[in-house]
């Protein structure tokens, strides 16, 4: 269950401060009323309200009216239910705690707001008002500390589950609201300055409680790792050291212990080998003995390793799933890489240790794999896509400083770098089938279908349907992308299944879809390619063969993908193809 494993430490005594909260706002809403009521600032509320009165125009009158319908106590209410409810039925596993801070954060901040009108009476500005006004008091405003409350706390809970961008700008808008309501509850006559201030510190101070009390801190919560029973499991830890920190790597080290994954060895990758060594261990063969186990952690392993886990992009993600696959031995996700698209596809959270923990509390299951080969390329599996064309040069020319610093929007400025890029002529064959000849600016082979904000490239694709998807995008003009991209942008997961030579196209020709076990491409010139995200040279063939259920993943239970929960080919868990541990991700 999520995060219920660290609430039994905390016993939710921070709570008592709201007592004391109500007590300090009532004693300052006293002061603002009484003694400083004629000294500066206090003394030019009023003027402030009388300048805002007299500067109204009908555009902000019905912007602002909007923002006061936002915090209302009936939008409050919905909303604050709807969000409970929505966590609560999280398809991986209810968040109990996070449900409990944003109900609980709501409804003190009201309570405090009740109890402290019932000893502070204060009018409301002599201005005329643009809302019925309420019997309570003008201090503390409300309308205000209840959007402090909602929106800042969905702020807290959008900033423990996002990353990057998103993160910031979820976060950014979210914080923006209370901002935007007090300026519409001055605006409209209904408080004066201080009303709203003290409202923001209200709703404010309540996050600031009752996420103390009730929210669990994954770092706090393993600082003090428990001891892994004796006779314990094995686990290879891959690590990109540039994309997973010495932090997370820490939080990393004491949840594998917490799972009884005693015995660890760490080895990062390079740029000459993206799977960081990663072959050996997987026979119990040790290509370095000497090399850098767990720092002040026990003997490395010996023998045969019970996991595999990741901690890296999607390239890396691959490059060790080429080595697992087959083996039996399950792989685990820990996604720190600017794309992370086998995680999301695979509904793994995006916060790397989170990732972990929760795969870790499931159980592992069969998924599919891509075998690739080309010209000039070794044979090599794939999880996620494989692609030439227009989304291949995108991820080539994408600026790694950029990556870095955007995230996956790097990829969206170099993409429109190749908008303009000439079609290229190809063939494409299908199980066998007859050749189809077409034109196209970009080809994709998938064994997921969902790029970043879930946007269905491939809707029909999972990676337990013993298939891969093809799509083929040909846009014509400015008209042909702006309908692709208005497809796919709401296009749900389709539930018919194009096969063999029978295709589907859409956007007014702009997508055509096939899908098959083996895809067999052709292209009449030498065209850049990608896998996984990786750049691979150009050339001017593509083979992808499926692999059914032969990487085992550890996953959240139930894991939904798509429509479906997966649970391993033909609903039953891949055997441990004589693993000696059956329950290595069941725990």
């Amino acid at each position: 269950m999520t995060n219920a494993h660290d609430a039994g430490a905390r016993p939710g005594r921070a709570l008592l401060l709201l007592p004391v909260q109500a007590v300090l706002v009532a004693a300052l809403g006293l002061l603002v009323t009484g003694p400083l009521a004629h000294h500066w600032p206090l003394s030019a509320e009023d003027d402030v309200n009388r300048a805002l009165a007299d500067g109204r125009a009908p555009s902000a009158t019905s912007l602002t009216d909007w923002l006061s319908l936002v915090a209302d106590t009936q939008t409050v209410i919905g909303l604050t239910l709807l969000c409970v409810l929505g966590l609560l039925l999280v398809p991986r596993a209810p968040r109990w705690w996070e449900a409990g801070f944003l109900a609980v954060s709501v409804a003190a901040q009201s309570a405090v707001f009740l109890l402290v009108t019932l000893v502070v009476n204060r009018d409301r500005p002599d201005v005329p008002h643009l809302d019925g006004a309420p019997p309570t008091s003008s201090f503390p405003s409300g309308h205000v500390g209840a959007s402090a409350a909602l929106y800042g706390g969905l702020a807290v809970l959008a900033a423990r589950h996002l990353r990057g961008v998103w993160r910031n700008l979820v976060v950014g808008l979210l914080l923006l609201v209370p901002l935007a309501v007090a300026f519409s509850r001055l605006y409209r006559g209904m408080h004066h300055p201080s009303d709203v201030v003290v409202g923001l510190l209200n709703g404010a101070c309540t996050l600031l409680v009752v996420g103390a009390a009730l929210l669990p801190d994954a770092r706090k919560g393993e600082a003090e790792p428990e001891r892994a029973a004796p006779g314990t499991r094995r686990a290879v830890v891959v690590r990109h050291p540039h994309a997973c920190d010495d932090g997370t790597a820490a939080r990393v080290r004491t949840v594998l212990r917490r799972h009884g994954y005693a015995e660890q060895r760490w080895t990062d990758t390079t740029p000459e080998d993206p799977s960081g060594g990663l072959a050996p261990h997987l026979t119990g063969a040790n290509a370095d003995p000497a090399g850098p186990a767990e720092p002040a952690g026990p003997a490395e392993p010996a023998g045969p390793v019970d996991l595999v886990v990741v901690c890296g992009g999607d390239g890396t993600v691959r490059a060790c799933a080429d080595l697992v696959a087959g083996t039996g031995i399950p792989l685990a996700i820990v996604p720190c890489g600017t794309g992370n698209l086998l995680a999301r596809n695979l509904g793994l959270p995006v916060e790397p240790v989170a990732a972990l923990r929760e795969a870790l509390s499931g159980r592992a299951v069969g998924l599919d794999v891509g075998r690739i080969r080309g010209d000039g390329l070794a044979p090599t599996r794939f999880a996620v896509m494989a692609g030439a064309g227009f989304d291949a040069a995108m991820v080539r020319d994408a600026s790694p400083r950029l990556k870095e610093r955007l995230g996956w929007a790097a990829y969206v400025l170099s993409a429109a770098r190749h908008l303009r890029d000439p079609r290229m002529r190809l063939s494409i064959r299908l199980d066998g089938g007859a050749p189809l000849e077409r034109r196209a600016r970009m080809v994709v082979i998938g064994n997921v279908g969902s790029l970043q904000g879930g946007l269905p490239l491939l809707p029909e694709a999972r990676p337990d349907s013993g298939r891969l998807e093809v799509v083929l995008l040909d846009p014509r003009g400015v008209t042909g992308w702006i309908a692709a991209a208005g497809y796919l942008a709401s296009r749900a997961p389709g539930r018919s299944r194009a096969s063999g030579t029978r295709d589907r196209t859409a956007a007014h020709g702009a997508l055509e879809y096939f899908g098959a076990t083996r895809v067999d491409l052709r292209f009449a010139r030498p065209q850049p390619r990608e896998l996984d995200g990786d750049v691979l040279p150009a050339g001017t063939r593509l083979t992808a063969e499926v692999e059914p259920g032969a990487l085992r993943v550890c996953l959240p239970a139930p894991t939904r993908i798509g429509a479906q929960a997966v649970s391993g080919k033909d609903g039953k868990e891949v055997a441990e193809h004589g693993h000696r541990d059956a329950r290595t991700a069941a725990r």
